[in-house]
């Protein structure tokens, strides 16, 4: 049924664009002239959307790189570019039909929509509330790895009915078909038996070629759970790689599961490691157990069984695939999300160091030179975009993880389901800012830049707001803001449009926010969390004026990473 469904949309969608086309060839002055001065304004309009991210050749030292560790790379880009094509199954499961329907309409924008398409991997705008800019299909709150037309009503009673499929149907390495009558779940391995099979074989080769023993290992686990499901494992591997290579590659995140935030999605990062900048900020990683005891939360719920590893890397990127590469660019990520893991292990952060650099230098400074009141513009730091980068981080890895829902042991991400993904990165957000400050108390970070900090954090959230509010970091620092501007910790010049942060009151909000969102996620309460996002993380009405102001300013890059 959903196959026959589509293929009419997909057929209507083509028949409008043929017919789009005839039309042109008409006399100026009849309906065609109208049509074809609408085709202009629609490729200004794609053009305006390709120009939101400018592209930018990427900079890494490979220097350092033997023979090998490059031949290992190249196999490794070689798993990503499958991986590639796995993410855009996840996605949407015709998303490569719909693709070879905008070649075949041949339309005289057609160069810009596949390059619209390419860029967010998918007829949908990811920046405009996933709407279609090619046909009229709307994007499934449950992507490609749930029936289209499969409620979460149906979902749930489908488990009250069958609970011996519950932990099937939640599992992250799953897909929810329809056959016949009933729901089934079928394991990735299964769905993507290729691909996985191709992966695993270059994962292996990549392993018999590295000298580097943890990588070695690494690669043979997961490519291992690759074809078995079964990741545990090598995600404690990852959490030992210590050399040059610093990769992820596999299912971690759930932020295109808008359904549920069950399912994870394909990706690879491989990245080069920077040993210098990363030795300089293992100071950060002993003040963890000290930052978990020091949030704002009564005891009982902070979460002290974590493990006490915290690798923290400095890489630059040099390929990617998958989830990490639609849109908006990843700077950093803190990894594995697995909660047993985290609490035997703990959980290592990767800072993505010319991703970092090249944002703030495209985007984030001119925006910061563009909203803060002229008295405040000399206490914005470069060195704190990186900082709350690094702290946004490591604060994924505090607070609230395990809880006790209802006597049974879950974990905050199973009891906010689709909301946890905007409660969790705006939680990181207001966290990392809240430990930069306990730091600064504890003399680690210099107290006489806390103004700073408290500015360029602020600043940081403009960046984060144009994603929009549908999509998670967005989300995030929209609740931020929006709280903030209820406690009044910062004012706004609508003469000027430009803001200006109250130091104390921002201090108190910040903590007063940890709070709120933390004491949501330890009680495990979904009612909470959707209230809280409906007040909340909405696009406040000066950002939105705002936003069409900052429109010449890049929303975010498209990166070149250099050949290997």
């Amino acid at each position: 049924m959903k196959k026959t469904l589509l293929s009419i949309a997909l057929l209507a969608a083509l028949a409008a664009c043929s017919h789009e086309v005839e039309m042109s060839h008409s006399q100026p002055g009849s309906s065609a002239a109208i049509n074809e001065n609408s085709s202009i304004k629609a490729k200004e309009t794609y053009q305006a959307m390709l120009d939101q991210f400018v592209s930018i050749d990427m900079q890494a030292d490979l220097s350092n790189l033997s023979i090998l560790d490059k031949q290992v790379l190249r196999k490794l880009i070689a798993v990503a570019d499958i991986l590639d094509a796995v993410y855009l199954r996840q996605t949407f499961e015709a998303n490569a039909e719909i693709r070879s329907s905008i070649e075949q309409a041949k339309l005289p924008n057609t160069e810009q929509l596949l390059s619209l398409y390419d860029l967010h991997y998918g007829p949908w705008d990811t920046l405009n509330a996933d709407q279609a800019f090619f046909g009229d299909i709307p994007r499934p709150d449950g992507a490609g790895v749930y029936p289209v037309d499969m409620t979460k009503e149906e979902f749930n009673q489908w488990i009250v009915d069958h609970p011996e499929d519950e932990a099937a149907f939640k599992s992250g390495y799953t897909v929810i078909k329809r056959q016949g009558d009933r729901l089934i779940a079928v394991p990735y391995s299964q769905m993507y038996a290729k691909e996985m099979k191709q992966a695993a074989r270059l994962m292996r080769e990549a392993s018999e070629l590295t000298q580097d023993k943890s990588l070695k290992t690494f690669l043979s686990k997961r490519a291992d759970a690759f074809l078995n499901d079964e990741y545990r494992d090598s995600e404690m591997a990852w959490m030992d790689l210590d050399g040059s290579l610093e990769v992820a590659i596999g299912p971690y995140e759930t932020y295109t599961d808008k359904l549920f935030g069950y399912k994870t999605f394909f990706e690879a990062f491989i990245t080069v490691r920077n040993p210098e900048d990363s030795a300089k900020l293992d100071i950060y990683k002993k003040y963890l157990k000290e930052m978990e005891l020091n949030l704002p939360i009564p005891e009982q719920h902070k979460n002290l069984q974590r493990g006490s590893e915290s690798p923290i890397s400095v890489v630059d990127q040099v390929a990617g695939g998958g989830d990490n590469k639609p849109a908006v660019q990843t700077t950093a990520f803190n990894l594995p999300n697995d909660e047993y893991v985290r609490e035997v292990k703990g959980s290592k952060k990767v800072m993505l160091k010319n991703v970092l650099n090249a944002k703030y230098n495209a985007v984030m400074k001119p925006i910061s030179e563009l909203i803060i009141a002229q008295d405040q513009q000399a206490l914005l730091m470069e060195s704190y975009f990186f900082n709350e980068t690094l702290f946004h981080e490591l604060s994924h890895g505090l607070g609230p993880g395990t809880i006790i829902k209802d006597g049974k042991t879950t974990t905050v991400a199973e009891q906010l389901q689709e909301t946890y993904s905007k409660i969790e990165e705006g939680k990181a957000d207001v966290m990392g800012a809240y430990n930069m400050l306990f730091l600064m108390e504890k003399g680690q970070l210099p107290l006489a830049e806390k103004n700073n900090m408290l500015v360029t954090y602020f600043a940081g959230l403009f960046r984060s707001m144009r994603f929009g509010v549908h999509e998670a970091h967005g989300a995030g620092a929209a609740f931020q803001y929006n709280y903030f501007k209820e406690k009044q910790a910062f004012s706004f010049d609508s003469t000027t449009q430009r803001y200006t942060v109250d130091f104390d009151k921002m201090t108190l909000s910040i903590t007063e926010l940890v709070n709120e969102v933390c004491m949501i996620q330890a009680l495990g309460d979904y009612q909470a969390s959707k209230d809280f996002l409906n007040k909340y993380a909405v696009m406040a009405k000066e950002v939105a004026d705002l936003n069409i102001k900052m429109a010449f300013i890049p929303t975010d890059i498209r990166p070149n990473y250099p050949k290997i």
